[in-house]
């Protein structure tokens, strides 16, 4: 049997959290860790069980789903989030993918798109249809995008390992800890199909990403 895929599902209303877990604790490949109730609890909730993906509602309460999904990549850089949305063209949907989401669903997905969907995010593949992502450069019109899907924060680690510095001077750098710059440093390697840090920064120098 394949590994079973952890998931913590973050959501305000009790209906919609209900309604996802009883349909995923049916599948033999998804566990459900654990429910949340606002973005603060996600956050916490993720930092403690470390789940493979994370259905996150993007508006909620103490602290909505664009901050939780920014502070997720910060304690949790390997969970996968996709966020939760009741309309196509809600104006969080952009902000929370710049912030590091792999995609979003609409909450009246249908249950087999949401399963391939979970399983898609836990295998690191992004869940953008082409005309998202047309709309998403759209949005960021005049920025830089990061290369190969690299979040703010993996850019940010790449452009400190282009200065020569090691996994604890990154972690000193930006306040987190060690395992967590390693963890970065891992998915910009993979990301970029490079082999050690010493091509990340030559990389990091060709393409103008450097200081």
């Amino acid at each position: 049997m394949a590994d079973v895929i952890s998931v913590v599902i973050a959501d305000d209303h009790p209906f919609v959290r209900h309604g996802l877990r009883t349909y995923l604790e049916t599948l033999e490949d998804m566990d459900v860790a654990g429910e949340a109730t606002n973005g603060v609890e996600a956050v916490e909730l993720v930092e403690r069980l470390l789940p493979d993906v994370v259905l996150m509602d993007l508006v909620m309460p103490e602290l909505d789903g664009v901050g939780a999904i920014r502070r997720i990549q910060e304690v949790a850089p390997s969970t996968r989030v996709i966020a939760l949305t009741s309309f196509v063209d809600d104006e969080k949907v952009f902000p929370a993918i710049k912030a590091g989401a792999a995609g979003y669903l609409l909450k009246d997905v249908r249950p087999a798109d949401l399963a391939d969907a979970v399983r898609k995010a836990s295998r690191g593949e992004a869940l953008l249809a082409p005309s998202v992502a047309a709309r998403l450069m759209q949005e960021v019109s005049g920025e830089r995008p990061a290369p190969a899907g690299l979040t703010e924060r993996e850019l940010e680690v790449l452009r400190l390992i282009a200065r020569g510095m090691s996994n604890k001077q990154i972690a000193k750098e930006l306040v987190v800890s060690e395992k967590t710059v390693k963890t970065h440093v891992s998915n910009i390697l993979a990301k970029l199909h490079l082999a050690d840090r010493t091509q990340a920064a030559l990389y990091a120098v060709r393409e103008g990403l450097a200081e």
